[in-house]
């Protein structure tokens, strides 16, 4: 697939960017240490919308003098579209003598709803308009509270004296560029296995 650059009409040195990764913090006691990872751009491996919460590890692993290999955190995966599920990734003991883990995944898919009607997204936007539902609606102080967030960024990206220095460029069909990645602390493995 052709990359932002490749497309018919635009400046093939076109520093526009189309790819954002964010490390954010939320600063209360509830959050407190736990890191958010924002990342949003064009013509990645996949156009999906989902939260992915890879939890902590533990301070006592049952097997960490037992095994040689990795035990890897658990990750709840709520896939919010396309098809939307909810996945639990964990590791398991392999039945047997031997200790020897693997991850498994729980997997709920929500069409398998069977009495449910779905409804498109324009379909579901319409009808709870019609309907007078707010609920997957943002409230207009919501709205306001995130460009107060975001228009110092974004100020800073169009002002940015070395913009093609500070921009990273990565093929269409990938993840972004491989510099995000240094964003991620830990195994980022969860997130791209989804």
């Amino acid at each position: 697939m052709p990359g932002y650059r490749e497309e018919p009409g635009v400046d093939k040195h076109s520093l526009v960017p189309t790819f954002a990764m964010a490390k954010l913090f939320i600063d209360n006691w509830r959050w407190q240490g736990v890191p958010f990872y924002l990342r949003s751009g064009k013509r990645m491996t996949k156009k999906i919308t989902e939260i992915a919460i890879q939890l902590k590890q533990v301070p006592n692993l049952m097997f960490r003098n037992v095994l040689s290999e990795a035990i890897y955190p658990n990750v709840l995966v709520l896939r919010i579209q396309p098809d939307e599920r909810i996945t639990l990734t964990f590791q398991t003991k392999l039945p047997g003598a031997k200790v020897c883990l693997q991850p498994v995944t729980m997997d709920f898919h929500y069409s398998s709803v069977k009495e449910a009607t779905f409804l498109d997204a324009y379909e579901k936007v319409i009808s709870d308009c019609l309907l007078g539902d707010h609920m997957l609606f943002v409230r207009q102080d919501g709205v306001e509270q995130c460009w107060t967030f975001l228009s110092p960024i974004l100020d800073a990206c169009e002002t940015c004296k070395d913009r093609e220095q500070m921009l990273r460029f990565y093929k269409a069909g990938t993840w972004g560029p491989r510099e995000a990645d240094d964003l991620i602390t830990g195994d980022s493995r969860a997130w791209r296995d989804v």
